[in-house]
């Protein structure tokens, strides 16, 4: 019985660290994914003058677009050290708004 016992202890002390470990994760895993989506973008932006499918003037003004949206992001990171959840909000519109400004000016049919 005592085997159990202590395997149950073990189990059980294993499931509460996941756990912490676990919320502490979440806050990092989110500005990971803002940090990700700006990578992404960036290599959308990359690709399109790559391709010939944005000009170097909508690269350029979707670069500065982008340069907005980071320097958003560290002022946000500067007033705490974290993004709260309202902050995160208005990064994610930022970030949809300029994926949406991205994709219409791949395909606008103009070329460089």
């Amino acid at each position: 019985m005592g085997t159990r016992t202590s395997n149950l202890t073990g189990s059980l002390a294993m499931v509460a660290a996941i756990l912490l470990l676990g919320g502490a994760g979440l806050a990092s895993s989110a500005s990971a994914g803002v940090e990700a989506r700006e990578a992404s973008q960036r290599e959308r932006i990359d690709r399109g003058v790559e391709e010939g499918s944005l000009t170097r003037r909508e690269a350029r003004r979707l670069g500065h677009e982008q340069v907005r949206i980071e320097r958003t992001e560290r002022r946000f990171r500067h007033n705490d050290g974290h993004l709260g959840p309202r902050e995160r909000v208005v990064l994610q519109r930022m970030q949809n708004r300029s994926s949406r400004h991205i994709a219409r000016a791949k395909h606008n049919r103009r070329t460089r």
